[in-house]
């Protein structure tokens, strides 16, 4: 008869402990192996994507067949033309930054909408209000209460930000909530034109899919950071889409949440396009920088040295295309930022650090001078006989600039300011309030009077 020999009571233990542990190891091993860096990058910041869908009411246009007071044209354009008070819809999406429940999105999706509503991945939606808006950097901040903890990504940083380098975008692409497309970094420093002429710098170039409905998503890198908001695409082609950098963001937010807008802030220098000819003078390989024209008297620049003739080449490292490359990199500085100016001066390279303040009024006149090309005065009764006056409301301009913003215009001494951006011009006090509000914008809408006839001008500095 065999003799059976039976393993010891210990060994089985072994093997008893081992398959409870891991009943089966090749299966985990294969999610183990699954659980990529994105997979865990976007368990990581997906709960703090938001949709957005807005409401706007379009105004109802006015039917060009009326006059001939024939009812079939009435009945037959009245499907074609949009009915008063017809609602208008977006997609947009957005990324919750603070517990509190503030999100950042791009201006664009929440422009001129009459109601906000957000949903979370986790299937809750909310009214959401408008906390401030910035056109310039297309930036906007809305905010949902919730009694229950909200997720949130912090705002990461984008100055370390490598061409090549892994990104995510998550977003509402078409309202198919909450995709995920992924991508690498095409280039950095971007400059785009919109289409309403606002050009935007310092872009950063993705070929990840950015869809309509994924404005005011996050860009991320691999590890789940936040580093932009994706705000642009190129519709001609596929595989080219930009994002704000989020160290931009970072500058604005605080204000709108603050403030409900941005409190931008002014070095104290006048600057101007480098031509062909000053390219050559400065002995630059290239056109690139701004040069300097103008310097205030105890403005940031001047207190740190910065004088006329000096070409700014870079602000904050970052290279200066031109003039308006410029006043669009300062647009995302606020009142207190420091910043450092890199500008040549005889054949060598200085750097200053200043800091950001607002415009103090007291130099409004001459700011609104090399601004805008104009002097004004208050109405009195001698300037209402020299002029012809139809008005003793707003501010009478006394002193044109020919090749100025309001020069190129046609605007002429002796046309009356009534208001500035839709704020009323009384007198002075309140052009020199307005103007230290809005200074530096890329663009100004002036009320304007002669003799007793109004009419709006846009002016682009």
């Amino acid at each position: 008869m065999p003799v059976r020999k039976f393993l010891p009571y210990s060994v089985w233990l072994y093997v008893l402990m081992f398959i409870l542990a891991d009943p089966f190891p090749v299966l985990y091993g294969e999610v183990s192996n699954r659980r990529t860096p994105v997979v865990i990058a976007v368990e990581k910041a997906a709960p703090a994507v938001v949709n957005i869908n807005t409401e706007e009411t379009a105004p109802a246009r006015a039917n060009p067949f009326r006059k001939f007071g024939n009812p079939f044209f009435d009945k037959f354009f009245q499907d074609l033309l949009p009915r008063r008070n017809s609602k208008r819809r977006s997609l947009g999406s957005g990324v919750i930054i603070d517990p509190r429940g503030y999100i950042i999105t791009n201006e664009h999706v929440v422009a001129k909408s009459t109601r906000i509503k957000v949903s979370l991945i986790d299937k809750r939606e909310f009214d959401a209000r408008l906390i401030g808006a910035d056109i310039k950097s297309d930036l906007a901040i809305i905010k949902i209460d919730s009694k229950k903890a909200l997720p949130y990504i912090k705002m990461g940083r984008s100055d370390d930000l490598m061409t090549g380098e892994t990104v995510l975008a998550i977003g509402n692409p078409f309202g198919l909530q909450h995709t995920v497309t992924r991508g690498i970094i095409s280039a950095l420093n971007r400059t785009i034109s919109s289409g309403n002429g606002v050009v935007y710098n310092d872009f950063i170039q993705v070929d990840a899919s950015i869809n309509p409905g994924n404005s005011g998503g996050p860009l991320l890198n691999i590890e789940g950071s936040l580093i932009g908001i994706n705000s642009a695409i190129y519709r001609e082609a596929e595989g080219i889409g930009f994002a704000i950098p989020i160290d931009h963001a970072k500058r604005i937010v605080n204000d709108l949440i603050q403030f409900g807008k941005v409190h931008r802030g002014w070095l104290g220098v006048a600057v101007q396009d480098m031509t062909d000819n000053l390219v050559r003078y400065f002995r630059l390989n290239r056109s690139r920088g701004a040069l300097v024209v103008k310097v205030f008297k105890e403005s940031p620049a001047a207190q740190a040295g910065v004088k006329r003739g000096d070409v700014i080449l870079a602000v904050d490292n970052q290279d200066v295309p031109g003039k308006s490359g410029y006043r669009q990199t300062l647009a995302s500085y606020t009142v207190d930022d420091f910043l450092s100016l890199e500008v040549l001066r005889n054949g060598k390279r200085h750097k200053f650090r200043l800091r950001v303040s607002a415009i103090p009024q007291r130099l409004a006149a001459d700011f609104a001078m090399h601004w805008l090309g104009m002097r004004v005065r208050s109405i009195t009764r001698p300037l209402i006989r020299r002029y012809r006056l139809g008005t003793e409301k707003g501010v009478v301009i006394v002193t044109v600039e020919p090749n100025g913003a309001v020069g190129r215009v046609g605007i002429r001494p002796g046309d009356v300011i009534r208001q500035i951006n839709q704020e009323s011009i009384n007198d002075e006090n309140d052009f020199n309030r307005v103007i230290v509000q809005v200074g530096n914008r890329s663009s100004v809408l002036l009320l304007v009077q002669r003799g007793r006839n109004g009419y709006y001008v846009t002016l682009e500095p």
